[in-house]
């Protein structure tokens, strides 16, 4: 059996069967833990808080096996989970041992996403003076009552104290996370959370549909009768009036559901994922990609912990991605944002240019020069699209 340095470079040294993109890579860390679940949300979590000790110093064992990945990063994106439950002592642990084993770029983005209701003002200072300069708040709502039905565990009175406190602490550059199109909500209501939002001017936002996804308490919800979701066209109705709204107020919509009030604000460890640039993956149930492979580690704390303990590579699993696989993904992806996709990257069938011609008519894309980008009424349908051009 290879040891776990030699099996992580035998990994590595697979993910340059193509040529890597030369853009400096991304780095994020899963911080697992949550104090409950929310109703809605598929990421992998952990309730068992005592665990965060043991997790911290598998983590450090990672990072260890990795500190050959790239020779620099321009971006840390500290997820989860919920890593505003750290302490910043914890926290002061993990970034200690991230920079003894990795380089991050002088004017790297260094993201940490917060609940409102684990935020103090002397948390938002330790944050400041341990280098985090970006801050991605998961406030969601503005109304009391959309929030008890997504399961938060804070109010909105505690949202509104977080972005001024994060703005008194002075955080320049502000993520705010909010869900649109749950049971019942008008545009009315929607609209007053947007325009609470943008009260505190955040640079950046991230504006999701509700989504039911599969095991999840809503999914349950919803198999019960208890849940009704929204009709495609209203889906698509919310969508159209979210973006027409925020670019109304110099916002940039940028990608399917995102916005930045210019193109410096835009989630620089975000576009990684979006244009096939390299990023690493630590953590339980972390993620990474390189050339053209992809892999993942087990979605279980103890068991990741463990295998840490003992020598190992977490890894769960890993895929490796032919050309053809490669260039779908770049137009799924591409089609996803306003930069669109290269014409290049429609497949060349018999039926391309047909393809092409009906999109540009339905109002889904404009072509200008080589380039294909979506329209607003591109970027609803932009999945669907992708399907359609690949044909």
């Amino acid at each position: 059996m290879p040891g776990p340095h030699l099996q992580v470079t035998r990994v590595l040294e697979k993910h340059h069967m193509t040529q890597p993109n030369p853009a400096l890579a991304g780095l994020y860390i899963h911080v697992p833990f949550c104090r409950r679940k929310c109703p809605y949300c598929d990421f992998f979590s952990e309730t068992d808080l005592a665990l965060i000790s043991e997790w911290l110093r598998a983590l450090g064992r990672e990072m260890a096996l990795y500190r050959d990945f790239a020779p620099v990063f321009d971006s840390l994106y500290l997820g989860g989970g919920t890593p505003s439950l750290l302490e910043p002592a914890e926290l002061e642990v993990l970034l200690t041992a991230l920079w003894q084993n990795f380089t991050l770029s002088p004017q790297g983005e260094i993201t940490l996403e917060a609940n409102p209701d684990d935020l103090t003002l002397e948390k938002l200072r330790a944050y400041q003076g341990l280098g985090i300069n970006r801050l991605s708040l998961g406030v969601q709502s503005f109304s009391d009552g959309e929030l008890a039905f997504l399961g938060r565990r804070h109010d909105a009175a505690q949202n509104l104290r977080a972005l001024m406190w994060a703005r008194e602490t002075g955080f320049a550059h502000l993520s705010l996370d909010l869900i649109y199109g749950l049971p019942g909500q008008t545009f009315k209501e929607w609209e007053e959370n947007l325009a609470t939002a943008l009260r505190f001017g955040p640079e950046h936002l991230s504006c999701y549909q509700l989504t039911v996804s599969p095991g999840t308490p809503l999914d349950r919800w919803q198999a019960e009768g208890r849940l009704t979701p929204f009709a495609e066209e209203t889906e698509r109705n919310f969508f159209l009036f979210t973006s027409q709204f925020l670019e109304d107020h110099g916002y940039l919509h940028y990608e399917v559901s995102n916005f930045a009030r210019n193109l410096e604000y835009r989630s620089r460890h975000n576009l990684k994922y979006w244009n096939h640039t390299p990023y690493l993956g630590l953590g339980p149930g972390a993620h990474s990609f390189r050339g053209n492979r992809r892999w993942w580690n087990k979605a279980d704390v103890k068991e990741y912990c463990r295998v840490l303990r003992t020598g190992g590579v977490p890894l769960a699993g890993e895929e490796t991605l032919t050309p053809e696989q490669l260039h779908l993904e770049a137009l799924f992806l591409g089609l996803r944002t306003k930069e669109g996709v290269p014409l290049e990257a429609v497949p060349r069938g018999s039926r391309r240019d047909e393809l092409l011609r009906e999109a540009i008519m339905a109002g889904w894309l404009t072509l200008g020069g080589d380039r294909l980008v979506p329209t607003r009424e591109g970027l609803v349908v932009a999945d669907r699209l992708a399907l359609i051009l690949a044909e």
